[in-house]
């Protein structure tokens, strides 16, 4: 399949203010973070988004529930996306899809958009739109479907994306497969390469070893996850690698609860790494 090119460069840049629209390239790699939530109910996060700029691109990965409210609230463009790329199924992750789409409908979005997920994953989302009466026929803009393979680059908006496998939903497979064969339980983590920067988002992963295909060259940012997986291991992975700045989302009830001291066992264990512990809102720029 070619992969459709999207103009880029509209919209806003995302750096120290919270509501900006207007474009700001002197920070050529960046992090919006929208949604930083694990899979329970939560008064205090919104579910998983994730807005990241390289050079003139905006990618959003995942769009979970809270993120159409937050965005209108962020002042950004509905002009401003370049593509959506999605981790797995769940719903900490794609629930907020088909309530974003429709805000850019009503919003008079006219750039192409592409949406860009896990191949087995699109014939749901797509009939999710439909049952939910959002049919692309409605749309002042054109809607591109992106299978992604794990293993297989692809490239939007001269953004190199490499998907990579993780054993997220492997139980859940074991489990429900046979029963539910139209299901998708395909979980990918994300390399993204452009304005000379290398990015990786973990996504949900099974154990750390997942992310390895994906550190193999330095890392300016990571976006690692922390519900799903012990500290020390995960540590243990990580300081094999070469990775200049570790972002940590998706934390689990108990870390998110001893934020602080959470923060502090991660710079402990990361010593060569820049370490944050990410709130929904915050910003961070490699």
């Amino acid at each position: 399949m070619e992969v459709p090119r999207l103009a880029s460069g509209h919209g806003s840049c995302l750096n120290s203010s919270k509501q900006m629209s207007v474009p700001d390239d002197s920070a050529s790699v960046s992090l919006r973070c929208f949604g930083v939530g694990d899979g329970w109910p939560s008064a205090d996060r919104r579910h998983s988004a994730y807005l990241y700029r390289l050079g003139t691109a905006r990618l959003l990965v995942d769009c979970g529930d809270g993120f159409s409210q937050s965005y209108k609230a962020s002042g950004l463009s509905y002009e401003a996306l370049d593509g959506i790329l999605l981790t797995h199924m769940h719903s900490d992750h794609v629930g907020g899809f088909s309530m974003f789409l429709q805000g850019l409908w009503l919003e008079r979005r006219t750039r192409p958009l592409i949406v860009a997920a896990p191949a087995g994953g699109i014939p749901a989302l797509q009939a999710w739109l439909e049952a939910t009466l959002l049919s692309p026929a409605l749309f002042g803009f054109p809607l591109h479907w992106l299978p992604l393979v794990a293993g297989q680059a692809v490239e939007i908006a001269g953004v190199t994306v490499e998907p990579a496998r993780t054993g997220h939903l492997d139980s859940l497979k074991a489990k429900l497969a046979a029963a539910h064969p139209q299901v998708c339980f395909e979980a990918l983590a994300f390399g993204l390469s452009g304005a000379g920067k290398r990015v990786v988002h973990s996504g949900d992963i099974g154990a750390p070893v997942d992310l390895e295909p994906l550190l193999g060259q330095p890392v300016e940012l990571l976006t690692c996850e922390l519900a799903h997986i012990e500290l020390p291991e995960l540590a243990a992975v990580l300081r094999r690698q070469r990775i200049r700045q570790a972002v940590f989302m998706h934390l689990g009830r108990d870390h998110w609860a001893d934020r602080p001291g959470t923060l502090r066992r991660l710079a402990d264990a990361l010593p060569g790494t820049e370490v944050r512990v990410a709130v929904d809102g915050d910003e961070f720029t490699a």
